[in-house]
């Protein structure tokens, strides 16, 4: 905002040299004569602190001259904007054609496989006997307020929106507590929900870390006997995971109730755990010495306690581990701890039921950071979800590693550029855990003083649909492009394409009459299809088509095609479909499993 306070120019010698002192003089009118005052002492600002640098001027110095400097620069750039400057306002701007940061577009390729990636998620929410819910994608601030931890700066906030202080909505989890409170806490359901959420968080686009993200999520509400929501929960988390074949996975688990009881313990005080729990939660990215000097330095923890926490969280494994937890006499004297490892043995005990054992690992460092879990906390990781090249219990704090240059220069606005993507991970690709007072927050703030607010327990997990996506999209491809050589055989071409599309078969062609072959090729490799189908008027005589395999590979990070000599092989016309069919790449992608 232009200020109503101006400056005139003033001198002000110090160790010999210039610098420029703001004076104010009232109010300054946006006329030509004015901005052109301005345009000089910005030339003259800029003329001191060069000479300033060449002199080596001492730092204090030269930080006033630059203080100085970029106060004219702003009050120049209100001026221009409010129209103070004729010259700016005939200059037309240049549209910078780019999505917000944090965000991206999806082709016609990649959303076939985003896709079917929900349909199988979906699929599987259904079986399992779940129903679908849909909620605004913003929310009241006051909704989302308090919920999550430190997380809660993460939080996109639209401010003032016609007498309502609004917020995009985090994740999928507060607004069905919202949702449940105001039916009155008693709904006992399993309810899904697809949608897109918001963080305001540094994004790493290539590992499906991003600002604008889509979550699937299902959540079991209700009163149930212990556990076993718990466990069917993870029993569909498993299924989905396999059914889209991420590769190798496991489900992280932990107890909300075994972490607190361990901190205290350990002599954490109370106003500390869940700080204390953001910072273990940070031992899937960082090594222990970083993590010990988080509790330390930054949260006031002392080294003592630290490293008797440090004890505990190095713990991983299965259902034995639970045996040397049961013999730990004095976090068996803990409560909390307690009613978290009886928790803990029904639940396996269920797992093993279910045939999911292999896949769960009972890590203590896991924490998760969101305030509102209460009892189990699990999240799926692959290889792709740590860091490269870190080691979990690396006991020395990594060598610092040169920064790579910037690729782009530093947004005007002063944020901060993508992070290094060579240092990041995916991440988790699915979390969630159990949350029993959520609800009952909201019916208990929204109760007149001194009513009895209902509570409603609850249990959920939310898949990182994008993330998923940044896993599979590298080995997904669609099917079959249907060329024509020579003289366009458009009704051929129409012809082969319905049989294939009838067969199930995703299938197109270039809506040309007579196509030039290289503009055939182009538009089939635009969608990465593996099969080319060429059709020339003589090899139709003999019954023949000629069909060419074509592969993508990621190179500096794009998908480009591998080139070959191969000119395809010669298939039988009224054969092509179960040939096809019969490939090792129609096979995969068919059955679910991404190719």
């Amino acid at each position: 905002m232009f200020s109503s306070r101006a400056f005139c120019r003033s001198y002000r010698l110090t160790a010999n040299f210039r610098i420029l002192i703001p004076k104010p003089i009232g109010t300054r009118t946006m006329t030509t004569e004015t901005s052109d005052s301005l345009t000089a002492e910005l030339a003259q600002a800029t003329s001191a602190l060069n000479d300033l640098r060449l002199q080596n001027a001492d730092a204090s110095s030269i930080d006033a001259a630059k203080k100085r400097l970029g106060e004219l620069k702003k009050t120049m750039a209100a001026m221009n904007s409010a129209g103070g400057s004729k010259d700016a306002a005939k200059k037309k701007e240049r549209l910078l054609l780019k999505t917000a940061k944090g965000t991206r577009d999806y082709g016609a390729a990649e959303m076939f496989c985003r896709e079917h990636v929900e349909r199988i998620v979906k699929d599987v929410f259904t079986s399992y006997g779940g129903s679908a819910l849909d909620t605004p994608v913003f929310e009241r601030k006051d909704v989302l307020a308090g919920k999550y931890g430190e997380d809660q700066k993460l939080i996109f906030d639209l401010m003032d929106q016609g007498g309502e202080q609004l917020a995009l909505r985090y994740d999928h989890t507060v607004p069905l507590a919202r949702y449940l409170a105001m039916a009155g806490a008693t709904v006992q359901a399993k309810i899904w929900q697809v949608g897109k959420v918001y963080r305001r968080d540094n994004p790493v686009m290539s590992k499906g870390r991003m600002r604008e993200f889509s979550q699937a999520d299902l959540d079991i509400t209700g009163a149930w006997d212990p556990m076993i929501p718990d466990a069917e929960i993870i029993s569909l988390l498993c299924t989905i995971l396999t059914r889209l074949d991420v590769g190798e996975f496991t489900i992280k688990l932990n107890h909300r109730k075994i972490l607190d009881g361990i901190f205290e313990v350990c002599g954490v005080p109370q106003d500390k755990i869940r700080s204390i729990s953001s910072a273990v939660d940070k031992l899937d990215k960082l090594p222990w010495l970083e993590v010990k000097k988080e509790m330390t330095g930054e949260k006031g923890l002392s080294s003592d306690v630290a490293d008797k926490i440090g004890e505990y969280v190095k713990h991983k494994g299965g259902p034995s581990l639970l045996d040397l937890l049961k013999a730990d006499a004095t976090l068996m004297a803990n409560p909390s701890a307690k009613e978290g490892i009886s928790d803990m043995d029904i639940l396996f005990t269920l797992l093993r039921a279910y045939k999911v054992l292999d896949k769960i690992s009972f890590d203590m460092s896991l924490a998760r950071g969101l305030d509102y879990y209460t009892g189990i906390i699990y999240e799926a990781i692959v290889e792709a979800s740590a860091p490269p090249a870190f080691a979990a219990n690396a006991t020395e704090s990594p060598a610092p590693s040169k920064p790579k240059p910037s690729k782009k220069a530093k947004a005007d606005d002063g944020e901060e550029d993508e992070l290094d993507e060579s240092q990041v991970g995916v991440g988790s690709i699915a979390a969630g855990g159990r949350y029993d007072n959520l609800v009952g927050m909201f019916t208990a703030a929204a109760a007149a003083e001194g009513k009895k607010a209902p509570g409603l327990p609850c249990i959920g997990v939310s898949i990182g649909l994008d993330r998923i996506f940044a896993i599979v999209w590298p080995k997904w491809e669609t099917m079959v492009y249907v060329l024509a050589a020579g003289d366009g055989l458009l009704q051929e071409r129409i012809v082969l394409v319905q049989e294939l599309r009838e067969a199930g078969i995703k299938t197109d062609f270039l809506a040309k009459k007579k196509p030039k072959l290289t503009a055939q090729f182009m538009a089939g490799e635009k969608d990465e299809v593996p099969f080319a189908v060429i059709l020339g008027g003589d090899e139709l005589k003999e019954g023949l088509v000629t069909v060419k395999e074509q592969k993508w590979e990621f190179v500096d990070g794009r998908k480009t095609k591998v080139q070959s000599a191969d000119q395809g092989m010669k298939v039988r016309r009224d054969e092509l479909i179960s040939w096809i069919k019969q490939t090792p790449t129609y096979q995969g992608w068919s059955s679910g499993r991404l190719i």
